[in-house]
C-alpha cells in the first residue's frame, strides 16, 4: 500500500481503537459498581424489609400511677400458695447435669456448662470488657432504628458494662461459632410481638461476626420473615402475634381490642413442623383496653373497661387472661415434636409517670433487687404456672418444654431501654420515651446467652 494511503487509514484505525478502550473502562466501572451493590444488598434488604415500617408494641394503656401498695418488691419466688410448681415443692429448674466442658473441634471453642446452676437467679456484676465483647451498632447492620440507641445519641455506655452472673456459677459468654455448630441443620421460630423481634435481632447481631443470613421469605408480609444462614443450613423465622391467641381491633372509635382466649392465632399450624425450636413470648400488648371472648361458652369479660360500651362487663384480671391465652397456645402444640421455649414476660420501667404522662427511664446502672408492678407480676405468674402445667401434661407426648425465665434479670435493668434515644429529637412518635424495648447492644443480649446455655444442656443430654 502506498504511504499516502496508509496515512489516510491510520487515523481511522486509531479512531476505532479508542472507543474500544473507552468501552473497557466503562465496563470495569460498571463491574465495580455492581460489586458494591452486591455487598450492600443484604444490609439494605434488612433495613428495608424489617425495620422501615415494622410494627411496634403499642404504648401501655393510660392508667393512674400505681400506689406504693401496688408495687411488689420480690427477692424470691411467689409463695407456695401461688407457686408455679407442679407440687408443693419448688418447681424443677432447668439446671445442668454434672459440670461438663464441650470442645467444638471445628471451631476451636470450649463451652462449659455448670452443675446445678439456676441460671435465672443471680445479679448483674460490673465488667469493663462486657461492652466490647460482642458487637456495636456500627458492626451490625441489623438493628432496628428504635433500638439503635448509640445512633440517636445516647451519651453513656455505662449500661453496657455489666454481665449477668447466676448465683453460684458463671454464665459463659455467647460464642457465635459454637452456637452455629449446635444449630447446624436446624430451624428456630420466634413467636410473639416486637419484643420477640428485639430478641431475634439480638441473635442476628451476636452472629454477625461469623455469618450473615439471606432473606428467604416467600411472602411480602414484613411481620413474618424467614432468614437462612446458608453455610450452616440454619433458619431463623419471626411470626407476629402479640397475644398468641386471636386479637383484632374493635369498631372504630371503640378504643379497645377483642381477644379470643381459646382461639390460637395463625402462627400455630402445620408449618411449625419444619422448625426444631419455638420461642414463645407475649406481654405488653395485654395492658391495652380489651374485651375477652371464648367461643366454647357464653363469655364476655374486660380489662381497663372505661368506654360506655364495655363498662358494664365483668372484669377479668391480667392473670386470668394470660393463663387462658397461654393455656390455649401450649395446648395447640400438643402435636409438636420439637423443643418449645417459653421466654417469660419482659418488664418495662417507666418512672415519674405513665408513658403518656411524663414517664421516662433515665437510670444508668442496674438495680440491686428486682421489682415488678402488680399487673406485671400477674402476667409473669400466669405464664410460668401454665408452663409447669403443660410440662406435666406433655409427658404423654414427645415434645420438650423449657422456660427461659428472663424476667428476673431484666427487672433489674431499668437502664437498658432506649428512652428518648430511639428516634430523632424532632421526630413525632407515639411513645416518645420507650421504656419497653431494649437497646442493641444491651442487656437484652443475655436472652441469647441463656438460650445458648440451654441448648448446650440439650447437647449434654438434658431434656426439657
Amino acid at each position: 500500500m502506498k504511504p499516502r494511503a496508509m496515512a489516510r487509514l491510520l487515523p481511522v484505525r486509531i479512531y476505532l481503537i479508542k472507543p474500544f478502550h473507552n468501552l473497557l473502562s466503562v465496563f470495569a466501572l460498571l463491574l465495580s459498581l455492581l460489586t458494591i451493590v452486591h455487598l450492600s444488598y443484604r444490609h439494605f434488604l434488612f433495613q428495608f424489609t424489617f425495620y422501615s415500617s415494622s410494627t411496634t408494641i403499642p404504648p401501655p394503656s393510660p392508667s393512674p400511677s400505681p400506689s406504693p401498695s401496688h408495687s411488689l418488691l420480690l427477692s424470691q419466688s411467689p409463695s407456695p400458695s401461688s407457686s408455679p410448681s407442679p407440687s408443693s415443692s419448688s418447681p424443677p429448674s432447668n439446671s445442668a447435669p454434672p459440670s461438663s466442658a464441650i470442645n467444638a473441634a471445628d471451631t476451636g471453642a470450649t463451652y462449659t456448662a455448670e452443675k446445678d446452676c439456676d441460671i435465672f437467679r443471680g445479679e448483674w456484676v460490673r465488667d469493663e470488657t462486657a461492652g466490647d465483647y460482642y458487637y456495636t451498632n456500627a458492626s451490625c447492620g441489623m438493628i432496628q432504628e428504635h433500638q439503635n440507641c448509640a445512633k440517636y445519641g445516647r451519651p453513656d455506655s455505662e449500661f453496657l458494662r455489666w454481665r449477668w452472673r447466676p448465683d453460684g456459677c458463671e454464665l459463659p459468654r455467647f460464642d457465635p461459632r459454637w452456637f452455629l455448630e449446635l444449630v447446624r441443620g436446624k430451624a428456630v421460630a420466634f413467636i410473639g410481638d416486637s419484643l420477640a423481634r428485639n430478641h431475634m435481632q439480638s441473635l442476628l447481631c451476636l452472629l454477625s461476626s461469623v455469618a450473615y443470613p439471606e432473606d428467604i421469605s416467600r411472602t411480602g408480609d414484613r411481620e413474618n420473615r424467614q432468614l437462612l444462614y446458608g453455610d450452616y443450613n440454619f433458619t431463623v423465622a419471626i411470626f407476629w402475634t402479640p397475644f398468641l391467641v386471636k386479637g383484632d381491633a374493635a369498631a372504630a372509635g371503640g378504643g379497645y381490642t377483642n381477644i379470643f382466649l381459646d382461639e390460637v392465632d395463625e402462627w400455630a399450624g402445620p408449618h411449625l413442623a419444619a422448625f426444631d425450636y419455638l420461642i414463645l413470648s407475649s406481654g405488653t400488648w395485654w395492658t391495652r383496653p380489651s374485651v375477652y371472648f371464648k367461643n366454647s361458652e357464653p363469655f364476655a369479660r374486660c380489662n381497663y373497661c372505661w368506654s360506655p360500651a364495655t363498662a358494664s362487663l365483668p372484669r377479668l384480671s391480667l392473670y386470668e387472661a394470660n393463663r387462658a391465652a397461654f393455656r390455649s397456645a401450649l395446648d395447640s402444640l400438643r402435636w409438636y415434636q420439637g423443643a418449645v421455649f417459653l421466654r417469660t414476660f419482659s418488664p418495662s420501667h417507666f418512672e415519674g409517670g405513665q408513658w403518656n404522662a411524663g414517664g421516662h427511664c433515665v437510670r444508668s446502672q442496674p438495680e440491686a433487687r428486682w421489682r415488678l408492678e402488680r399487673m406485671e407480676l400477674e402476667m409473669y405468674r400466669a405464664q410460668v404456672e401454665e408452663f409447669w402445667k403443660a410440662k406435666r401434661e406433655k409427658r404423654k407426648g414427645r415434645r420438650e418444654m423449657w422456660v427461659l425465665d428472663a424476667t428476673r434479670a431484666m427487672a433489674l435493668r431499668p437502664d437498658g431501654h432506649p428512652d428518648v434515644y430511639g428516634h430523632r429529637p424532632e421526630e413525632r412518635v407515639e411513645m416518645r420515651h420507650d421504656c419497653v424495648h431494649w437497646c442493641l447492644p444491651g442487656p437484652v443480649d443475655v436472652w441469647n446467652e441463656l438460650w445458648l446455655y440451654m441448648l448446650t444442656q440439650r447437647r449434654l443430654g438434658k431434656r426439657g
